[in-house]
């Protein structure tokens, strides 16, 4: 297993396992061999204000269990709700492939790659609703 590799820019902060680490001065990279460890990425992160929107809600979620902040178990569930709730909204092929992906990643554990296919789905959740707007 390769595990997980993060390049930080100089200053970025990352939380690993409920631990805040920042990055010095230069840019560096870390390779995460545990597997299934936490890993968010602070600059990514969605704070609980900024929750306005159902993709952001469950990117939230993803969060929560990342961080540590929600029993990882119910977490799945909730997370698994979720992308069952944006699969009635999101039918165009692209945003399908993310939430077949988002899904499986779930499924499999790998709730870092889940945010990340989530994610995907913010720019289109954007121009729907500034067409309805």
């Amino acid at each position: 297993m390769t595990g997980l590799i993060l390049k930080l820019a100089p200053g970025e902060r990352v939380l690993i396992n409920g631990a805040v680490i920042e990055n010095g001065d230069r840019r560096c990279r870390i390779s995460i061999k545990t597997p299934n460890a936490s890993i968010l990425r602070l600059k990514d992160a969605i704070h609980p204000d900024e929750v306005a929107t159902p993709v952001s809600r469950v990117c939230y979620d993803a969060q929560l269990v990342l961080s540590g902040d929600t029993d990882p178990a119910q977490g799945s569930r909730n997370l698994l709700q979720g992308i069952e709730q944006l699969s009635r909204v999101f039918d165009d092929r692209e945003s399908r492939d993310a939430l077949t992906a988002a899904t499986e990643d779930v499924m499999a554990g790998n709730v870092y790659r889940a945010l990340r296919q989530l994610r995907r789905l913010l720019p289109q959740e954007a121009r729907i609703f500034a067409r309805i707007a």
